[in-house]
Formats: structure tokens, sequence, C-alpha cells
């Protein structure tokens, strides 16, 4: 019984301690002799591969916790390095964003700059397209006043010169003998002797045209003679129209009326017209001072403009048809001049 009682108290009293070591023996403490010797050699041996089962558990425990401990270590190495790369993109992206931020408010000032001087520059161009726009209509009244100016000129100049036939063909030096005077005295006894008579007709002024000879003119200069009145200026040109060839000691001259420059011009620019209606006999005539009359459909036609002209042929078929060629070309003619200007 007390061999019993003491192991009892052993067992309550007894502490195992093992110690992991690199050696494979293991050291028991705490356990007394008498006790020890009181054990079983079977239950020593067991509880001794129990021992040695449990220290090989925890060396591999162990061994288990520090690879983990060091992959974890690994692994906070490799998150601490993401996250210093993650800061330093992050700073790289603020500063790009930086610089970005600072472009786009540079953008927004150059197109702010820009739009400004967009502004300015139409303001000046719409300015300047006012400013052309009223030149272009100074210069439209100041050509429109001209042009009237001109006409009003030429009006008076054929008002001044209606009484006055030109004469075209006289030789130069021809008056030396009796002057123009006599000349156109000669001219009428030639041609009507009727009118040669006539004491009414009376010669106010005798004139070449222009007043200076210029040797390299092959033609002679007109001679422009100034009547008394037109009713006699009518009357003698009437009678060269009637006469049709007119003569000065044989040679072949023209009796015409003497007009200004402009209306000389307007009534050229009939002539071709004209050529073709006296070709389809059509009684063409140029009246005072630059009208175009003929007969057409058994009825005297007067226009006083082309463009009036135009708008009467195009009812015409007929006269359309004949004219075609001529407007057309004076049409052409018309441009190539408002081109040249």
């Amino acid at each position: 019984m007390p061999n019993n009682k003491r192991k009892n108290q052993g067992n309550k009293n007894k502490e195992v301690t093992m110690t992991p070591s690199n050696e494979k023996d293991t050291t028991i403490q705490d356990y007394e002799d008498d006790d020890i010797e009181e054990m079983q050699e079977a239950d020593l041996k067991k509880l001794i591969r129990t021992l040695r089962s449990s220290q090989k558990q925890i060396l591999e425990l162990h061994k288990a916790l520090m690879d983990k401990i060091e992959n974890l270590s690994h692994e906070n190495e490799i998150l601490r390095r993401n996250q210093n790369e993650m800061k330093q993109l992050v700073q790289q992206e603020t500063v790009i964003m930086t610089e970005v931020k600072n472009s786009i408010d540079q953008m927004k000032n150059t197109i702010e700059s820009l739009t400004n001087r967009m502004g300015e520059a139409e303001e000046r161009i719409s300015d300047l397209e006012d400013r052309e726009q009223e030149r272009t209509q100074s210069d439209q009244r100041k050509e429109e006043e001209i042009r009237n100016l001109k006409h009003i000129v030429g009006n008076l100049q054929d008002t001044i010169k209606k009484p006055n036939i030109r004469v075209l063909g006289v030789p130069e030096g021809m008056e030396r003998e009796k002057g123009l005077e006599g000349l156109f005295s000669e001219i009428l006894a030639e041609n009507f002797p009727g009118l040669e008579k006539d004491r009414d007709i009376l010669v106010q002024e005798a004139h070449r045209t222009p007043n200076k000879h210029d040797q390299k003119r092959s033609s002679p200069r007109h001679v422009v003679i100034k009547l008394s009145t037109v009713k006699h200026k009518e009357k003698i040109l009437k009678c060269a129209r009637e006469k049709r060839q007119i003569t000065l000691r044989g040679s072949p001259i023209r009796l015409t009326a003497d007009f200004s420059s402009e209306t000389l011009q307007a009534r050229r620019e009939w002539r071709d017209i004209a050529q073709v209606l006296r070709e389809k006999n059509c009684q063409p005539r140029i009246l005072y001072p630059a009208k175009l009359s003929f007969v057409n459909e058994g009825e005297i036609k007067t226009f006083h403009s082309k463009q009036k002209l135009k708008e009467f042929v195009a009812t015409r078929p007929a006269l359309q048809k004949m004219l075609k060629d001529v407007l057309h070309t004076e049409t052409q003619k018309h441009s190539q001049q408002y081109e040249r200007r």
C-alpha cells in the first residue's frame, strides 16, 4: 500500500519537460527514482516512444511554422515592394496628371486667345467688307455720275453740232485756193445744183478736225461745216442719201451729220446689225442721235438700245434666226470689254 500511495502522489506531482534539440536522445526529468523503478520496462519504453513521436511532431510543426513565417516574411517583402512601386506609380501619375492639367489650361488659354483674335479679325474683316461695299457703291455712283455727265456733255455737243455737216474724203491742201467754205459751195454745185442756188443756206463756220494734221495719218482730216439752221443740214443730207454717190471734182466723198464722240460710238455699234438687216431688205436706218430703225412685217420699228432690240427679237422667231449670229457676237464683245475693265 505504501508503494501505491507513493505512486499516486508521484503521478500527481510529476512533471515531464521535453526540450527540442539537434540530438536524438530525449532527457527525462522530474521523475523520482522510486517511480521509475516501479514502472515496468514496457511502459517505460512505450512512454519513451510516445515522447519521441511527440518530439518529432513538434519539430515538424516548428519547421512548418518557420517555413510559414519565412513565406509570410517573403510575401510581406513582396507586398512592401508592390506598395512602394504603387506609391511611385501614384506619384508619377500625379505628376502626369498635373502636367496634363497644366497643358489643358495652357490649351484653354491659347484657344481663348485665338478665339478673341478670331473675333477681332472677323470684326476687322466685317469692317473692311463694309468699307469695300461703301467704296463699291461710291464707285458705282461715281461711274453712274460720270456716265450721266458724259451723256449730258454728249447731248450738249450734239446740240451744238446739230447744224453741222461732216465732209469725209476731201484731200489735204485742196482748200488753199477757195477755202473750206468755197469747197463746200463747189460740192453743192457739183452734186445738188438746186441747193447751190438757195440763198438761205449759209455757212457760218468751216474747219478741219483735228486741228493739227498728223503726217502718219493716211486718210485726210474731216471737214466740219456749220450751217445757219438744222433744217438746211437735214435738207442737204436727205439729198445726199437720195443721190448716194457724192463727188468733189470727180473724186468720191461722204457727207454725214456731225456728232459727239460718244454718239458716234453708239452709232457705230449699230453698223453690223444694220448691215445684216440691209442684206435682208429690211430698210435699216440709224436715226438721230443713235437709234436703229427698220421695217419688220410691214411695220417700222425703232430701238434706242440693243437690250430693247433683243427683247423684241425674242418674240419674232424669223427675226431671231436672222440676227442670231450678229447678236451673239455683240454679246461676246461686250463680255470681253467688261472683263478688261
